[in-house]
């Protein structure tokens, strides 16, 4: 079963993905903060991050990096609830500055169930890939 780090200072957010996941078969912890979520890196072993951008105590993109740093290994999903000035736009810039930090995928919250998933598994089948990739090359 594979495990999944929830990261998010709103309580509501996190269970509401917990439930979700789990439903879904896969093993989850969630961590109301930023320092309780690199607490359970250090602690646990992780398949995917599910990150918040914003956090207190964490400047601005500052959460991404950090987590991206502590296991550059693990796919990160950055999301955040943020307010955008033009909602139309196909790649807000906080998109593109969190994958340049190290993120997977990014999602705007609100998200859909069927987008927070598809989001998942395709982190995962590119980790897994990834993998095959370099246990060929070392072989």
């Amino acid at each position: 079963m594979r495990h999944i780090l929830v990261v998010d200072d709103d309580p509501m957010v996190c269970m509401a993905i917990e439930v979700y996941l789990q439903r879904n078969h896969f093993r989850v912890t969630t961590a109301e903060g930023g320092e309780v979520g690199l607490r359970a890196l250090e602690h646990d072993h992780f398949d995917l991050m599910i990150i918040d951008i914003f956090m207190p105590h964490m400047r601005g993109f500052e959460s991404i990096r950090i987590f991206h740093e502590r296991a550059p290994a693990i796919p990160l999903i950055a999301m955040s609830g943020y307010a955008f000035v033009n909602l139309n736009s196909p790649a807000p810039d906080f998109l593109r500055m969190a994958l340049e930090l190290g993120a997977a995928r990014c999602l705007r919250k609100p998200f859909t169930p069927l987008a927070l998933l598809a989001a998942i598994k395709d982190c995962l089948a590119e980790h897994r890939s990834d993998d095959i990739i370099s246990a060929a090359r070392l072989g």
